[in-house]
């Protein structure tokens, strides 16, 4: 399996580039927002003009040697609203614009996007030139909805309910390569499954640099919800949402080419790479996800050695029915550990 991971601008300790060195044989994509644009998480700066034209010279660079490594680049549009701008000619014209000086100057192959307008302008710009991907934040989860999309987009990143339902992904993956279409998946979404709150915390990311600060204590709404809740039920939450242990990759590997990881806000994405590169993981599964929950279960870890053998095989299209199920609660009491 390859794997598409996010940029972050370098740090004093690590940077996506080094990353692509020392993972070259695994890292098959980096993804990508630019500089100051609003997008599924925070911007890279501050929309100030001269941030914008600093940190995007800086990127470009970085990008330009990713490339060289022949990693394939691509770029992100995926907030989950533009604002009064959001069908308009000026937005449109912005990102074509943008693609074609990126296409130019780091050789991007392909975009992904939430939004079907932003696709279908691309599309008639670029044709072929550039692959347009549906968004995971799309949440697509049945052929009706690829049919309904066709027109605009070459691939479709799956809902992330699906994860766990090899039955489904065989399904989506048999009408894409019908129609000529590809799917694509994202292996480690901290997200509860089918979170309740995902659409308006993606509108509070989109709208983030615009809002008043408020006083709220957590970085998502979810968390409130969590926090509120026994903690091993809430732990058992978290067991039972969307995403994929290293170990149990090689179950996916007759559908998909590559898997994307979610590390762009990640504060340690060399150990989430590190653990999908060798296929296994001996740390805190907590650490695992982007969002992570460790500082919400501050003195809790959730030991992935410990994790039953065949948590696969009981989590592979059990239906989500948690409400009549103890297994992930389970599963929480046999890995949970205190330090």
């Amino acid at each position: 399996m390859k794997y598409s991971i996010g940029y972050q601008l370098p740090d004093g300790y690590d940077s996506t580039y080094s990353l692509c060195c020392d993972y070259r044989e695994h890292i098959s994509d980096v993804y990508f927002s630019w500089a100051n644009e609003r997008g599924g998480r925070m911007p890279l700066c501050s929309d100030d003009e001269e941030s914008a034209e600093e940190t995007g010279a800086f990127q470009l660079e970085e990008l330009r040697e990713i490339r060289k490594l022949g990693i394939s680049l691509t770029l992100l549009f995926n907030a989950n609203c533009y604002g009064e701008d959001a069908n308009s000619t000026k937005l449109a014209q912005k990102y074509v614009d943008l693609c074609e000086y990126l296409k130019k100057e780091a050789d991007i192959s392909s975009v992904t996007t939430t939004s079907p307008f932003i696709a279908k302008n691309l599309k008639k710009a670029f044709g072929k030139d550039i692959i347009i991907k549906a968004s995971v934040n799309m949440r697509i989860g049945t052929p009706h909805a690829i049919d309904q999309l066709s027109e605009y987009f070459d691939g479709f990143y799956m809902a992330k309910e699906l994860n766990r339902d090899l039955c489904a992904i065989k399904a989506m993956k048999e009408y894409c390569e019908s129609c000529g279409k590809t799917l694509h998946i994202l292996a480690n979404s901290g997200c509860l499954s089918f979170c309740a709150f995902q659409t308006y915390h993606d509108n509070l990311v989109a709208h983030h640099r615009y809002m008043q600060k408020s006083d709220e204590r957590f970085p998502s709404p979810c968390w409130e919800y969590l926090h509120g809740l026994d903690e091993n039920e809430a732990l058992a939450k978290i067991i039972a949402s969307n995403w994929i242990r290293p170990e149990d990759v090689k179950n996916y590997e007759p559908y998909f080419d590559e898997m994307k990881l979610a590390t762009r806000m990640h504060s340690s994405p060399r150990r989430v790479i590190s653990a999908y590169a060798r296929g296994r993981f001996s740390g805190n599964l907590l650490d695992l996800f982007e969002p992570s929950y460790s500082t919400l279960f501050c003195g809790t870890v959730l030991d992935n050695r410990l994790v039953p053998e065949d948590f696969f095989e009981n989590t592979n299209g059990c239906g989500k029915k948690c409400h009549t199920c103890a297994y992930c609660k389970n599963v929480v009491k046999k890995i949970k550990c205190k330090y």
